[in-house]
């Protein structure tokens, strides 16, 4: 009988998270930072769900797919922020195997759902532009919800492969991750198995989230382009790409950030730096979408407005 080499070695049961710093005066900083973007990622995403779902002028497909959206950018940062900060802060740096495995599954799954979320989005602005007639026939209510929770189901199943491959591996040490949470690519360089199925089939599955949504969203934007300047006033043109405008910066800022940190190779950038990219779309890129909605957004500033104008019960 052949004894691989992994099969004498005793299996990890914890994970050291190396976080950013080992400077206390640095790491106060950046504690008192992420909390604060935290907390305005949380209010910001919840502020905007909320505004939505009581106000009835926003019961439209493109505020439902927003809530969506940042209803996902909540569970997204809460899944990865609370323990970056713990790490940060009290230096608890340990997070069981089985912990490690939970949080990457639902950052894997949640960021997956943003892209199938973000394609959905670009149909509907395409509906709505290039046949504005037939919008409202084309996306019921029954459609929106079979789009929005067929987004989430597909994506979380998808992960769910990967996440059993992932289990059935065996870690033997070093037990570090010098990041700040779980990502694939460092956890699978631990394991002292063969990872090449595990990488491969990870690999086509987040492929196929990533890229058929994006390049959905560029047909849809080619055709939306298309029309726009079929328009003859300028006045015209304007109001139909304002519509747009706010999906197209949240796609870019997504699809940005995530190039940034997966399509730049390894060997040419430090691990500081891939951390750095990181931080943009695990908390920038959730504190950013609130902002890009709703600074140029008529619609929610009345929704808003509405709402700060109404005098509490007992006030009345």
């Amino acid at each position: 009988m052949v004894i691989l080499p992994w099969e004498n070695q005793t299996a990890i049961v914890e994970f050291v998270l190396r976080g950013f710093s080992s400077t206390r005066q640095l790491n106060i900083f950046l504690f008192m930072m992420f909390f604060v973007f935290y907390i305005l990622i949380v209010s910001g995403n919840t502020l905007i769900v909320l505004l939505v779902l009581f106000s009835h002028n926003l019961h439209t497909p493109m505020y439902f797919f927003l809530v969506n959206l940042s209803f996902l950018e909540i569970w997204y940062t809460s899944n990865i922020v609370p323990k970056m900060l713990l790490i940060i802060i009290a230096e608890q740096k340990t997070i069981s195997v089985a912990g490690c495995l939970a949080q990457f599954y639902f950052f894997g799954s949640l960021a997956a759902t943003e892209c199938l979320l973000l394609a959905v989005m670009s149909y509907d602005r395409y509906l709505a532009i290039c046949q504005p007639l037939h919008y409202p026939i084309l996306m019921t209510g029954p459609l929106c919800i079979r789009l929005a929770a067929s987004s989430w189901l597909c994506c979380f199943l998808l992960t769910a492969i990967t996440m059993v491959l992932l289990s059935r591996l065996t870690f033997c040490g070093p037990n570090e991750i010098d990041h700040f949470f779980c990502d694939f690519t460092p956890l699978v360089h631990l394991s002292c198995m063969d990872t090449s199925l595990t990488e491969t089939i990870a690999y086509a599955t987040s492929s196929a989230v990533t890229l058929v949504p994006f390049l959905l969203i560029t047909a849809s934007y080619s055709c939306i382009l298309a029309a726009i300047l079929r328009i003859p006033s300028g006045t015209g043109r304007q109001k139909a790409f304002s519509t747009c405008s706010s999906h197209l910066t949240m796609v870019t800022v997504f699809y940005g950030t995530l190039i940034a940190t997966y399509l730049v190779p390894s060997a040419n950038s430090s691990q500081l730096l891939r951390k750095g990219s990181s931080l943009l779309y695990t908390i920038l890129t959730p504190m950013f979408n609130p902002i890009i909605y709703s600074l140029r957004n008529r619609d929610i500033h009345e929704a808003l407005k509405n709402c700060l104008s109404k005098k509490p019960g007992f006030l009345r």
